[in-house]
């Protein structure tokens, strides 16, 4: 009875042992060799990094399934154990194609960094990167799970039954998913056409800032003051919206000034220029200055500037309106819009009543001729 238990359990230790202790030698050496790698920054050590470490766990599974068949063991359990140990190596197998489509991503943007003056072409393989690999990894999990749930008898016989009404089971999913799908559309869609991409300089809802992240539902818009809007993806399909850096991130920046009819131009051009070619900010390609509207008082002058990128040029037009004043105040302060009044003047000889006479501080309108008699008049 002893020697048939001991060869009973033979049956069982040698097998399942043998196959346990293979596979922790595995693990430990593939896990041994993923932190060796992590201590070198190159391609080939990513990508050891990348597939050591699912195999560290898929390969002791395998080993224990090869193992599991040869016990002799009731048929109900060994099909249990398979079953379980078929869906431990189908989960690793999922999270190393996970892992691989971002080594791939992470490949891509490495190549192609922002980081630069000119970042279009980066933008614009950085945003089709991103979004086809989020697309990737939820089909990859996706598939995953849909194969780990149909090797359940239970869930294959729903399947089956659905399958048998498609008509109407499909029609009620698609209005029920067309969220989902519509996003994931919508991702695709911005991937290949590229209405917007990372970095982007948008208006979107009547507010300014920047595209910091693009998943495979939403996106995710950097205000300028440090707020975040989450928008859907299928927003920026349906919705018009301004898009600043679509072909060039260089910008025009306008800064108008109100002044007075006897402001020298010439000498207004030529202080831009001088301002313009001071600022660092200054790209080199526009710098006018024009009277682009007038009025009864006063005339609108516009100093058209470039800069490189939109918050560039919104500190250039800054320093051009302060710049600009100062120089007028200092030089011409004639220059400087003003509120003119001419007075009126009544002589009681005259025959003027005191009730028509100004009041106190707030002199009336004058007759034109009287205006030569006013002091300090030319």
């Amino acid at each position: 009875m002893d020697a048939w238990s001991w060869s009973h359990w033979g049956d069982y230790v040698v097998p399942l042992g043998g196959a346990l202790l293979l596979g922790l030698l595995v693990h430990f050496g593939l896990r041994l060799l993923a932190r060796r790698a992590a201590q070198r920054d190159s391609s080939r050590a990513r990508w050891v990094r990348v597939v050591t470490v699912p195999m560290a766990f898929a390969l002791p599974l395998l080993f224990v399934s090869v193992a599991v068949r040869t016990v002799p063991m009731p048929e109900s359990q060994l099909e249990l154990w398979i079953h379980v140990l078929r869906l431990a190596l189908l989960a690793c197998v999922t999270w190393l194609l996970v892992r691989i489509v971002g080594a791939i991503e992470s490949s891509i943007l490495r190549r192609n960094p922002m980081e630069v003056a000119d970042n279009l072409h980066a933008r614009r393989i950085q945003t089709q990167a991103r979004v086809l690999s989020r697309i990737a990894m939820g089909t990859i999990i996706l598939l995953g799970v849909s194969l780990a749930l149909m090797t359940f008898p239970a869930v294959r016989q729903i399947g089956t039954t659905l399958l048998a009404s498609a008509g109407i089971m499909g029609l009620v999913a698609g209005i029920a998913a067309r969220p989902v799908f519509g996003n994931l559309i919508a991702g695709l869609q911005i991937a290949l056409a590229q209405p917007i991409r990372l970095d982007d300089v948008v208006i979107v809802e009547g507010e300014w800032g920047r595209i910091e992240e693009i998943s495979s539902t939403y996106v995710v818009v950097r205000i300028w003051d440090e707020r975040r809007m989450v928008v859907p993806l299928s927003w920026f399909i349906e919705n018009p919206f301004q898009n600043w850096t679509r072909s060039t991130a260089q910008m025009l920046g306008t800064a108008f000034l109100w002044l007075d009819y006897r402001t020298p131009m010439d000498q207004v051009r030529a202080e831009l220029e001088r301002i313009c070619h001071d600022d660092p900010r200054w790209d080199g390609r526009v710098c006018i200055a024009q009277v682009t509207e007038t009025s009864e008082h006063v005339m609108q002058v516009r100093l058209l500037v470039s800069a490189r990128d939109s918050g560039e040029a919104f500190d250039l037009r800054c320093a051009v309106r302060e710049r600009m004043i100062a120089f007028l105040a200092e030089h011409h302060p004639q220059a400087l819009p003003r509120l003119r009044a001419q007075v009126e003047r009544h002589a009681e000889a005259a025959g003027a009543s005191p009730t028509q006479l100004p009041a106190a501080g707030i002199p009336s309108s004058p007759r034109a001729e009287d205006v030569d008699d006013l002091p300090g008049t030319p």
